[in-house]
């Protein structure tokens, strides 16, 4: 079977960004008001979350773990946009300049996929959707190291390339899960 990773990619996104757009309209940008160590622990929640319900096969809550990617995904734009945005920024912003910034993160992500794709012959598509949930909480501890190193790093990528990684990782999920 042919697969098509732009295309279910752009796929997941649309969930991802409708789901976004309708709580932006909902909410405003009520994030805006989270730390990005805040951020890192709301995606380590969902994260961890997966990862209980891949072990223990028992999911007492009901949200069901697609809906926890699409979160992680959601919530990892939210810290990229976070990180660009100056201190003196206003806590609420337009919701149509909020999509389109969403985009624009989403885009530089793909971007980065599709290199790091080309590069590893998307061995992705071979591993566990288990592995690519160990992969994202692994991202996470080091994000919040680096965080509690004041963002500070010697040899190691920042956070956005950790978030953009993360987003593809549970891109990558969703896809093996059939979401797309």
């Amino acid at each position: 079977m042919a697969h098509n990773t732009s295309s279910e990619y752009d796929a997941i996104v649309k969930i991802c960004k409708e789901l976004f757009i309708k709580k932006t309209r909902d909410y405003g940008t009520a994030w805006r008001i989270l730390r990005p160590s805040s951020i890192t622990d709301q995606i380590f929640i969902k994260a961890q979350r997966i990862r209980t319900i891949e072990d223990k096969k028992i999911n007492k809550v009901g949200d069901d773990i697609i809906g926890e990617y699409v979160g992680i995904i959601n919530y990892c734009i939210i810290a990229i946009m976070q990180l660009e945005l100056t201190a003196d920024a206003p806590q609420e912003l337009n919701p149509d300049d909020v999509e389109i910034t969403f985009s624009q993160k989403v885009r530089e992500t793909k971007d980065l996929m599709l290199d790091k794709n080309h590069d590893y012959g998307e061995v992705w598509r071979d591993m566990r959707v288990s592995s690519l949930t160990d992969l994202i909480l692994m991202k996470i501890l080091r994000v919040k190291q680096i965080e509690d190193n004041d963002g500070k790093t010697l040899a190691s990528e920042g956070v956005k390339a950790n978030y953009q990684d993360m987003v593809n990782y549970a891109i990558f999920a969703l896809i093996k899960l059939g979401v797309a």
